[in-house]
């Protein structure tokens, strides 16, 4: 690039490739400008930088005042020129040290031939495989040579054309900044086995390689020859790279690498001294090795393997590795984000008055930022009067020349061509952004109006985007310096255009704080406007027409109701219903479904709130919210400036109306306090009665549960129904005038739980999810008793904020905020996880032919998300037809034009002659039919769960309703619109609505596939019978319609160049930002852990092969599925059932005699062993292992003692003699003693190591107890039995009638997986079973099982934390990560086809660069990261086309208005 200030501005070509590869001795001599090299350690000579000095004049300008000796230019103009400093003996580079010990290992130490021969067939695979894969051809090329230890010369010549000397080969190991090599055998006696191998001796032996094997070794004879790795000639780097500083006390600090190549100097000067002066081998390896040090310290001083380099102060040196690398270092911090000029920060203010297009910019900050604007014939006068108003800084001619304003007496005359640098005045256009810019909606363009004061003002409702707030939060501000970028802030950045955001294709900013408490009182039935009110409140709307509507009430006074007030701001004739936050749902069904006592259902007919009470639903940023309903229909201006309209208009009203809040709106009234404390004390009565009930052992333990877990789960249940009894009373003693709760109901700030907080009780403090642990000895807090389990001393807060804590409780209460402050502050620093996500699927983006592609071009998905649609366009909508049942579904949409009084009633005359008479109707109406009813089995393939909701452009309800209201439609009336005109009608409209454009049968395939659910809709919602019974629209009104929808449905199409990786990775990212628990507790059902969270999330996207928490959910099918002993016996085989899990206890004993047992209660049991005995009562040793067992466990796992038995004779063989009692005898008691064995050979005795009885028994004891397995699969640790609640878990099936039935059946959740063994299992259902070890699915059920389970994990995640993120990014984000075949984790680039400069800004920056360059790489700059670094415009968004412009017709263009 040009610098500034300079007088020429050449033109920067566009660079189309980089290539990589290592310089040359000859090349650092041919490039570098110190003639016979740095030979001097000083800097400076008489004051001035000395020639052949490491501040070599022909390198460049030292200070201000010199010109470089080189290309004379100053300082600022001259980029700096290398020089060398000749090597006195060869050293090797740290940078390619494995390299060099590779390449060593695959080449003849002695000759220098390659180990293997070209011709072998291994090599000539390795050859064609790793065609354009250099670095992966090495690798190959090492694993076989690293095998080979002799150069073999055996082999023909006329066979291969390889000849070897025949010597043995020496193993090579990496030693400090050298090597040595050990030889096993060696070719003659005298020779060493082991020695240090030089780096003259290893230059020697490279230089030898020839051409073809450099290529085999995947180096480059051209661009990385393997001597070119070892250093001889050392460039050195100009002095702008490594500039002296100017200290406070005035002296000159030289930089880093200035110090190191001082030392370089002197230790080559000392070697070559060494040399001349004929010392001896010792002292000169010293000094070669001396400069091998420093060489390598420059270059890496952070590697454990040699010491450290150090100023005299003590600091580590600063190595040109750290320069490139971290966040600090050149890539990151210099060349993919940099400081920028034009721009300013300062606090942020809430300014409800400014639009939200629009930013308040402090006067001081518009004096000092100025855009440079051309001069032309339109604006020159207006340019000309800036000026002279000393509202611009600097003048720049046509040839160059710079003019300061500021100094220069006379205003000089402007012509057509200069540059006016002008301040930024009103509807400029910025870009404001606040940091962390997490997503898209962090940086959005604004109109500027300059205001007094020195903060940037905001609209409040702008915040939420920015996830700002106003307590003392700094912004940054951008000042666009072209009129592309202008147009492009203005065009895509622009606020109204972000109001809906792809991430979850809703609005991302609503009404909020005082505009929307305003909003939900001036909205209630009781609210009356005066004239004079009216007319002063209308004077803040600048949409208003000038006309006053109608008043509600005429006499005594003419007053006029909030919602005419409302009506009047709402733009266009919009058609919404909604319903009120606090609107009970048994309202919506029955015959008077349209009256709501409480106004709690919203209606907007035609633009008219005709009922209800506006609250956060309506008027917040949520899905088919007001807001939404105008940006889809009247489009972003419109939408944009309704916010402000609101804002001003409410506010005002507001100021007539009041709304102050005080401690008189916390207080409830006496009796409710008696009630609230007559509550809790019954909580605690029933608490400490389930205490006694444990503490007498009366407690039963609920299933997989301890009993301390299931005393805790009852605990809990009783305080929180408490709690919400005492919230209840507290919410129901506040009257609908109280401050607080209008808050809560209107959704601007606190919620039920804050105010209940406030005026009832604070509640149960909570540490990781349980009551407070005991932090002392067997207590929360010296002041409780030991052991005290209650609700006091565990940490409930029976107190509200109003009545006060008391110290204990205060103590709790801070725990508790502790540890979410301690949670955020580590969520804030988890932002790494978004960094790898955009770096996975930085570049990926829409095509011209609608794919989506990464940079290599691979094809990642065919259509974009699957519809080709993009994610701002669709809204959530329902399927009318899955749900129903057959009869219902026939009656709804089946058209019968056989009944012909039916039909009259529906059509006018003409049509219903055309029915009765057309055969060909009826035909038409059969195929409508029989496809309505392809459709519904279709849809019910799709969501076999009986889902209905589907995201889809074109709001088809709302556009009927639209319609119905502009073409004035009379539902009672009859219609003319022809059944038959309505199925070719739609016909038509979805034969136009095109996804993927082709004739071929792929293509036909491939749309089908992609606007199916779209065709479903349409074909369902406007079939003959609804349009003609329901809607009754006439024919113009249908033609109407679907332009309408064709339209809509063209405009949702992605745009081509849409970087839809990145916002994938934004829209992924964004959320896990306010995910708050890290683990969840499966409350009263088990004691199954799962990991969440962000957590979950990384192991879920770096494809964890040992996830935290592997766990499987286990379907039945059969009668286990409804048979809870079937079930168990299930279980049973599944889970892993070591010996230890059902003994009671175990002893060794000395029992000599048998038959008189020292153990009196086992007499019984041994008499009848030895009544038939079938073994050597003398063999048996008199030491004995009894194991006595649990009968519940034993009958718990479906064990017997026989089964038991077995298992040790299996694991142990005739070396023991068990005897075991009957199933049914009072204790279960099994005895293994040890059996003499008579036949042992003399030689085996001495072999194994004797050992006591006794001991061997203890041994024994402790294998079986923890490795003896009875039953059960090794990897699952504990299976849950589970009756499931919800329907998500429910079996669901299609009943005759049609209608879909969720049937609750058992089902197992273990802590372990082990798929493939699952499956085979009998009673098993090996379809629904699932395992969510995604490595575990990729194994047994292969890569579109994979994908589904990454989907499916992902989902859970977030559904979790009630997060929704369009289906869209996280199909692409599973795509991006499956679409090799293979699982690629997101944070490993190396497995995508990258370049090494895109890879070098996410690994190790300097490792990247070296293989790069060593194996001569070619980066073609087809990505993000790549074209930043180099400061081009990367082919995407508006750069991903070019444009023709016809230069004759511009020459007519511009023409001078004369008026």
């Amino acid at each position: 690039m040009y610098s500034v200030g300079s007088e020429t501005q050449p033109t920067i070509r566009k660079v189309k490739r980089v290539q990589f590869g290592i310089l040359s001795p000859h090349e650092i001599l041919r490039m570098s400008v110190t003639e016979g090299g740095i030979k001097y350690p000083d800097i400076y000579e008489g004051g001035k930088p000395k020639l052949g000095g490491l501040m070599d004049p022909r390198q460049g300008a030292v200070n201000r005042s010199a010109r470089c000796e080189t290309c004379h230019r100053t300082i600022n103009e001259c980029p700096g020129h290398f020089g060398h400093i000749k090597l006195v003996k060869p050293v090797f580079h740290i940078g390619f040290l494995m390299k060099t010990i590779k390449i060593l290992g695959c080449v003849c130490y002695y000759c220098s031939k390659l180990l293997v021969s070209p011709n072998n067939p291994e090599i000539r695979e390795i050859l064609d495989k790793s065609e354009g894969h250099p670095r992966k051809r090495m690798a190959h090329v090492y694993d076989i040579c690293k095998r080979i230890n002799i150069c073999e010369n055996d082999i023909g010549e006329e066979i291969t054309g390889h000849i070897g000397c025949g010597r043995y080969q020496p193993r090579i190991r990496r030693q400090g900044l050298g090597m040595i090599g050990e030889w096993k055998h060696v070719d003659e006696d005298s020779q060493e086995t082991t020695i240090v191998l030089t780096a003259d001796r290893v230059l020697e032996n490279f230089k030898r390689i020839s051409d073809e094997d450099c290529a085999i070794l995947g180096m480059d004879p051209k661009y990385a020859r393997p001597d070119w790795m070892i250093l001889t000639c050392l460039p050195v780097p100009p002095p702008s790279v490594r500039p002296a500083v100017v200290t406070r006390d005035f002296s000159i600090r030289q930089d880093d690498i200035t110090d190191k190549l001082v030392d370089i100097v002197k230790a080559n000067n000392e070697l070559e001294l060494a040399i001349r002066s004929g010392e001896n081998d010792e002292i000169i390896d010293q000094k070669i090795n001396l400069l091998q040090s420093h060489i390598g310290t420059m270059m890496m001083n952070h590697s454990k393997r040699f010491p450290f380099s150090h100023h005299k102060s003590g600091q580590i040196i600063k190595s040109i590795k750290t320069r490139l690398e971290g966040r600090e270092g050149r890539i990151r911090g210099n060349l993919m984000g940099k400081r920028v000029d034009f721009s300013a920060r300062t606090i942020i203010t809430p300014d409800p008055n400014l639009r939200i297009d629009q930013v308040g910019v402090p006067r001081i900050i518009a004096q000092n930022m100025t855009f440079p604007e051309i001069v032309t014939p339109v604006n020159i006068e207006k340019m000309q009067e800036l000026v002279q108003r000393g509202e611009a800084k600097y003048l720049i001619r046509e040839n160059a020349d710079r003019i300061d304003l500021k100094y220069v007496k006379k205003n000089p005359v402007l012509e057509i061509g200069d540059k006016v640098e002008r301040n930024i005045r009103d509807g400029d256009l910025v870009v404001v952004n606040r940091q962390p810019s997490l997503r898209k909606e962090d940086m959005m363009g604004h109109r500027v109006k300059v205001l007094p004061w020195p903060s940037i003002r905001l609209n409040p409702s702008c915040a939420s985007p920015y996830n700002a707030n106003f307590d003392g939060d700094e912004m940054n501000m951008h000042f666009p310096q072209s009129l592309e970028t202008r147009s492009e802030v203005e065009n895509i950045l622009l606020t109204p255009r972000q109001i809906i955001t792809p991430q979850a294709n809703k609005p991302v900013m609503g009404i909020v704080q005082d505009t929307l408490v305003g909003t939900s009182k001036l909205t209630k039935r009781d609210v009356f406007l005066q004239k004079e009110q009216m007319m002063n409140l209308l004077m803040f709307l600048p949409t208003w027409d000038g006309k006053m509507p109608k008043p509600a009430i005429l006499k005594p006074r003419p007053l006029w109701t909030g919602k005419q007030l409302f009506t009047l701001i709402i733009p266009g004739n919009v058609n919404m219903m909604r319903t009120h936050s606090t609107h009970p749902d048994d309202e919506d069904e029955g015959p008077y479904k349209w009256i709501s006592p409480g106004d709690t259902k919203v209606v907007i007919e035609n633009g008219e709130l005709v009922m209800g009470i506006l609250c956060k639903k309506t008027l917040g940023a949520s899905a088919a919210s007001l807001l939404h309903i105008i940006f889809m229909e009247l489009g972003h201006e419109v939408c944009g400036r309704f916010y402000g309209n609101i804002q001003t208009v409410i506010n005002n009203w507001l100021l007539y109306e009041g709304h102050s809040i005080g401690i008189g709106d916390m207080l409830a009234d006496h009796q409710t306090y008696l009630n609230i404390q007559a509550t809790i004390q019954n909580a605690k009565e029933d608490v400490i009665e389930v205490l006694q009930r444990s503490q007498n052992d009366e407690l039963e333990p609920t299933p997989g549960n301890t009993l301390r877990q299931t005393f805790e789960n009852q605990v809990l249940r009783i305080i929180y129904d408490a709690q919400e009894q005492a919230s209840d009373l507290a919410k129901n003693s506040l009257t609908e005038y109280n401050n607080l709760k209008a808050m809560a109901v209107a959704g601007s700030s606190g919620s039920s739980i804050t105010t209940s907080q406030a005026i009832a009780c604070v509640g149960q403090q909570n540490v990781e999810g349980q009551r407070i642990p005991f932090g002392f000895r067997k207590r929360t807090l010296p002041h409780f008793i030991k052991d005290d389990n209650g609700p006091e001393s565990r940490g409930f807060v029976e107190n509200s904020y109003v009545s006060g804590l008391t110290p204990s409780e205060f103590y709790f209460h801070a725990m508790a905020g502790r540890e979410l402050l301690i949670y955020e502050t580590r969520i804030k620093s988890e932002t790494g996880i978004i960094r790898q996500l955009v770096k996975g699927m930085e570049s990926v983006m829409v095509h011209y032919d609608g794919t989506v592609r990464n940079s290599a071009g691979r094809i990642l998905q065919f259509s974009y998300g699957e519809d080709g649609l993009a994610a701002e366009s669709v809204e959530l909508q329902k399927m009318p037809t899955v749900k129903l049942s057959n009869s219902v579904f026939e009656k709804k949409f089946k058209f019968d034009p056989s009944n012909e009084n039916y039909v009259r009633r529906i059509f006018n005359e003409e049509i219903t002659r055309e029915l009765i008479s057309s055969a060909e109707v009826i035909t038409e109406i059969e195929h409508e039919w029989e496809q309505l009813y392809k459709d519904r089995e279709a849809l019910r393939q799709i969501f076999p769960t009986g889902e209905n909701k589907v995201v889809l452009p074109c709001n088809l309800q709302r556009m009927i309703w639209d319609v119905q209201k502009i073409f004035h439609i009379n539902k009672r009336a009859p219609t003319d619109l022809s059944p038959l005109r309505v199925i070719q009608g739609v016909r038509d409209l979805l034969a136009k609505c095109v996804i993927v454009v082709g004739e071929d049968k792929l293509s036909i395939q491939a749309n089908q596939n992609a606007t199916l659910l779209f065709q479903c809709l349409v074909r369902s919602t406007l079939c003959s019978k609804r349009i003609a019974e329901e809607y009754r629209l006439s024919s113009e009104a249908f033609e109407w319609l679907i332009g309408k929808i064709e339209t809509r449905f063209q405009q949702a199409q992605a745009q081509p160049g849409e970087m839809v990786g990145a916002l994938a990775a934004q829209s992924l990212g964004q959320p896990a930002t306010q995910m708050t628990l890290n683990t969840f507790h499966f409350a009263g059902v088990s004691s199954k852990n799962v990991t969440l969270g962000v957590a979950r999330l990384k192991e879920i996207i770096n494809i964890s092969k040992s996830p935290k928490s592997p766990s499987m959910t286990v379907f039945l099918r059969g009668e286990a599925a409804t048979d809870a002993e079937k079930a168990r016996e299930v279980l049973c085989r599944l889970e892993h059932t070591t010996l230890r899990k059902v003994t009671a206890n175990t002893a060794i004993y000395y029992d000599p005699d048998p038959l008189n047992t020292v153990i009196l209660e086992d007499q019984e049991l041994v008499n009848v062993y030895y009544e038939l005995p079938d073994f050597n009562p003398t063999r048996l040793s008199p030491w004995l292992l009894r194991i006595e067992f649990d009968r519940k466990r034993m009958t718990d796992k479906r064990l017997t003692m026989e089964q038991i038995a077995e298992k040790v004779y299996t694991m142990f063989g005739n070396a023991v003699k068990c005897m075991f009692s009957d199933d049914n005898a009072e204790k279960l008691v099994l005895r293994i003693q040890i059996l003499s064995v008579d036949d042992v050979n003399e030689e085996e005795e001495q072999q194994v190591a004797h050992m006591e009885d006794d001991i061997f028994l203890r041994c024994i004891e402790v294998n079986m107890l923890s490795d003896m397995t009875l039953q059960g699969i090794e990897s699952i640790g504990k299976v849950y039995m589970h009756w499931p609640q919800t329907d998500q878990k429910k079996r669901i099936v299609v009943t005759e009638t049609g209608e879909f039935k969720a049937i609750a059946e058992w089902l197992l959740e273990t802590d372990g997986t082990q798929l493939m063994r699952v499956l085979s299992e009998r009673d098993v259902d090996p379809v629904r079973t699932y395992s969510n070890d995604i490595c575990e699915i990729m194994d047994v059920l292969g890569i579109e099982a994979a994908r589904k389970s990454i989907k499916r994990e992902l989902n859970s995640v977030l559904q979790y934390y009630d997060l929704y993120i369009n289906y869209r990014h996280l199909a692409l984000l599973c795509d991006v990560m499956t679409a090799t075949g293979h699982m690629t984790p997101i944070n490993s680039i190396d497995r995508q086809d990258t370049g090494a400069l895109m890879k070098c800004t996410v690994k190790e920056t300097v490792s990247v660069l070296s293989e790069a360059a060593g194996h001569a790489e070619v980066d073609p700059l087809r990505g993000v990261s790549e074209n930043l670094i180099l400061g081009q415009l990367p082919r995407m968004g508006t750069g991903c086309f070019d444009l023709f412009l016809d230069a004759e017709k511009c020459k007519n263009a511009i023409e001078k208005n004369p008026s």
